[in-house]
């Protein structure tokens, strides 16, 4: 494989990265140059097998050329359509087509941008149904021990990552309830603690030399 002449950045401190230790990467850093198939390459032209679907972005491998040519094809008629009170017909196209392929009862799709959004959608929606249904009073929801439900909120607030003993990051009436088999086994509250989460994952996600 030849070189790939990508220059390393001069500057790499205005990038603040997420889950990552910002100073021992920034320290050592590791950069990808181009992808193609199921590998990233590295500026020196190294293989890396890309195990992570490019962080579960990219089921289909990369660079592929139906893709490709796809996204250019829209992106020259239409870059973006607003979903707020507007529509294109390709979204009600493919939530059609995703409905077709669900079991029965599961035929309403909500389309987002990431997991992290899915996460604290989904989390909405479970609020938003039990209200309507006269059930307001139920906000508690179910988390995993090392369950990882993304970088927002509600995400984190139900999230167990890097969070030893089965501790929830909720509230006073959010605790940890101890092993339930090795699975289900804390409850977050729907709304407090979320600061408490936020900071959790700062704790985490960034060195303090970068503050």
């Amino acid at each position: 494989m030849n070189e790939i002449n990508v220059p390393r950045p001069n500057n790499l401190d205005a990038f603040w990265m997420p889950y990552s230790d910002n100073k021992y990467f920034k320290d050592r850093p590791r950069m990808l140059a181009r992808a193609e198939g199921m590998h990233y390459y590295t500026p020196e032209g190294r293989e890396i097998l890309d195990g992570t679907s490019g962080l579960w972005c990219c089921n289909a491998g990369h660079g592929r050329r139906e893709i490709v040519e796809a996204i250019q094809k829209q992106a020259a008629i239409m870059d973006f359509a607003p979903a707020f009170q507007l529509g294109h017909p390709i979204a009600f196209e493919a939530a059609a087509r995703v409905a077709d392929m669900t079991p029965e009862g599961l035929d309403r799709v909500f389309f987002t941008n990431s997991g992290s959004e899915a996460a604290d959608t989904a989390l909405k929606i479970a609020l938003a149904y039990h209200k309507a249904r006269g059930e307001s009073s139920r906000v508690r929801l179910i988390g995993r021990e090392r369950g990882y439900h993304g970088v927002g909120f509600g995400g984190m607030s139900v999230g167990g990552a890097g969070k030893p003993g089965g501790l929830a990051w909720g509230g006073d009436h959010c605790r940890g309830h101890g092993r339930t088999r090795g699975r289900v086994n804390r409850r977050a509250g729907a709304a407090g603690g979320l600061l408490e989460a936020a900071a959790r994952y700062l704790h985490q996600a960034w060195h303090s030399a970068d503050f």
